[in-house]
């Protein structure tokens, strides 16, 4: 038994609950090292000395190049558990807990590992709307001027004294006179980056949080936004940026203007007197900021007045809005205990909005069910990049790597990671592809049938390209696009199979809620094959990267998909896809 390669963490994503009643438990070791693994749980205020242990059989849920990682689901007769597990590897049995093996049990119930008791305020509870959620990311400076048009002008307005621009004409008015091409197209949820009065065109060194943008409209332009947004079944989700504020944040200009007298210095960190802004862009500024970014001083959220004024700005547009939530900006640098705050702040007004943190990497940390519901899941794009793009990894390092993303989180999470293959901050994924259209489909496909919530910028269902800032950022082609409520007629080739794809995944209820596994994913082979199921329904996919036709193999899933559809010894083509349905209805949707 490699003992190395097991490993188990108490409440965690390796022990929670799923709700009041459902535990579960995981436990990883070395791939196909086990022959068998028990959990042995108790009530761990039993009257009895020893504890009565119930035992549950755990099942393999998932395989990475390395691990197994054995699971188990079942609904707990206690509130507060003791537990250990049991593994067998041949002749070899071992007891598991307090982070070490035994060859016995203990009369000591606090040796073995504890769950100490089932709180309602510890559940991990995103939107019950998250799963079902097919995001489209709006770049409002660059979305719309109007009804299937954008202006591409320059704009600049004095606002309370202070200059703010714009560099495409994009506004909200212009958003919410496209949202039958957002409904048609199947989204339903848009999140919008910045719209507060800022300086320049991102909108990210902010002004004023408590008002729009003129470039953009105005406060009533956004209400109306929401509202026909709302009608059309699509829910709104903006972008708020407290890590950071603009120069001429009334806050920041208090402190340049007065000094030490300032009633706002202990709003920001590391300030130097006198606070110079530097015209220098090259110039490192005498104050923390965001980055190096001089025009971006970063905010003390740590102190009671900051935190208080921007928990009451994370309110404000819920409550006289309507929004549905917020994407937090530089989420992983702000301090965890101004998060907690905010979203108790948040859930107070609205239990169904929801927290998006832009975490980069591993964001286990916050998603302990009270800072963030959610994470912009950039690994999501880095594995798709290897796999789909680059071609530098296999199928079986492709798996193990996406399985890991799965792993790292509690399942309530991982439905309702934001996953994404670009945004406003990265190429276009479609440039990383270099030309390979079915590659960037085989892309798109997969975002569309892996748990969580995908998300689409704005453009990429009408091909936008684009490896710099400038480019990947351009004003939405409009020409390009095309709506047809009557037939799936006068669409590009890209923007019907984004349409097909999500209206895919908003049918098939597996694909959103269902449970995840691989059938296929040799090593040395590019040919992945996973499949999503729920209760009766269990739905196929193969994706094929190899550069030549490949025939599907007839065992898989016992045959028993591919042969009712007459599927058996199909041949895929390079870059081809396959779909297979089986279950309560058949279908089959194959290239």
């Amino acid at each position: 038994m490699n003992k190395d390669a097991v490993l188990h963490i108490p409440m965690s994503q390796y022990a929670y609950a799923l709700d009041g009643e459902r535990m579960v438990f995981r436990l990883r070791a070395g791939r196909g090292d086990l022959d068998a693994c028990y959990l042995h749980y108790g009530d761990r205020a039993c009257r009895q000395t020893p504890v009565v242990f119930h035992s549950l059989s755990m099942r393999v849920a998932a395989q990475d190049e390395r691990f197994d990682y054995y699971e188990v689901a079942f609904s707990s007769p206690y509130r507060r558990l003791c537990y250990y597990f049991e593994l067998r590897c041949g002749e070899e049995r071992l007891l598991y807990y307090g982070d070490f093996f035994s060859e016995a049990c203990v009369d000591d119930r606090s040796e073995y590992y504890q769950y100490p008791y089932m709180h309602r305020a510890d559940l991990v509870c995103p939107p019950s709307w998250a799963a079902d959620a097919v995001v489209y990311q709006i770049f409002p400076d660059s979305f719309a001027t109007g009804k299937r048009w954008i202006s591409g002008r320059e704009s600049s307005f004095y606002y309370q004294g202070k200059t703010v621009r714009g560099k495409r004409g994009g506004t909200l008015l212009g958003i919410a006179e496209n949202a039958d091409y957002l409904e048609e197209m199947g989204f339903n949820a848009v999140y919008i980056n910045p719209i507060f009065a800022a300086g320049e065109y991102h909108k990210y060194d902010i002004i004023d949080y408590y008002h729009v943008d003129p470039c953009f409209g105005t406060d009533e332009d956004f209400r109306e936004l929401v509202k026909t947004l709302h009608n059309h079944g699509i829910r709104v989700i903006i972008d708020g940026v407290f890590n950071h504020c603009g120069w001429h944040f009334d806050a920041f200009e208090e402190v340049v203007q007065k000094g030490r007298e300032a009633s706002f210095c202990d709003w920001f960190y590391r300030l130097a007197f006198p606070v110079i802004r530097q015209e220098d862009p090259e110039a490192v500024p005498d104050y923390e900021c965001f980055g190096y970014e001089r025009m971006m001083p970063k905010l003390a959220t740590d102190q009671e007045a900051a935190a208080e004024y921007f928990c009451n700005v994370g309110a404000y547009w819920l409550r006289e809005f309507a929004i549905d939530g917020w994407r937090l900006d530089v989420a992983s640098e702000v301090n965890d205990g101004f998060w907690r705050r905010f979203f108790k702040t948040v859930r107070e007004v609205n239990p169904q909005a929801i927290l998006i943190g832009e975490v980069w990497e591993s964001a286990g940390h916050w998603l302990d069910g009270t800072m963030f519901d959610s994470t912009m899941n950039y690994d999501f794009r880095k594995h798709c990049r290897r796999f789909f793009a680059e071609k530098t990894i296999d199928a079986a390092a492709f798996d193990g790597r996406v399985t890991h993303m799965r792993m790292r989180y509690r399942e309530q999470s991982v439905f309702a990671q934001m996953n994404l293959l670009d945004s406003h901050d990265v190429s276009r994924f479609s440039s990383l592809c270099g030309g390979d259209e079915e590659a960037y489909e085989l892309a798109v496909l997969f975002l569309m049938t892996f748990p969580g919530m995908p998300s689409v910028f704005y453009g990429d269902e009408l091909g936008v390209t684009g490896l710099c800032e400038d480019d990947y950022r351009q004003a939405m082609p409009w020409e390009r696009a095309a709506v047809s409520k009557a037939a799936d007629t006068g669409y590009s080739r890209q923007q019907l199979f984004y349409k097909k794809a999500i209206r895919l995944r908003r049918q098939e209820e597996a694909l959103r809620r269902g449970g995840y596994g691989a059938v296929s994913a040799a090593s040395g082979s590019r040919l992945y094959v996973y499949r999503r199921f729920l209760e009766a329904e269990e739905i196929l996919i193969a994706l094929n990267m190899e550069d030549s036709t490949m025939t599907l193999n007839q065992e898989w899933l016992e045959g028993k998909l591919l042969r009712q559809r007459g599927l058996e010894g199909y041949k895929l083509e390079s870059r081809g896809f396959v779909i297979v349905k089986s279950g309560k209805t058949g279908e089959k949707i194959c290239r």
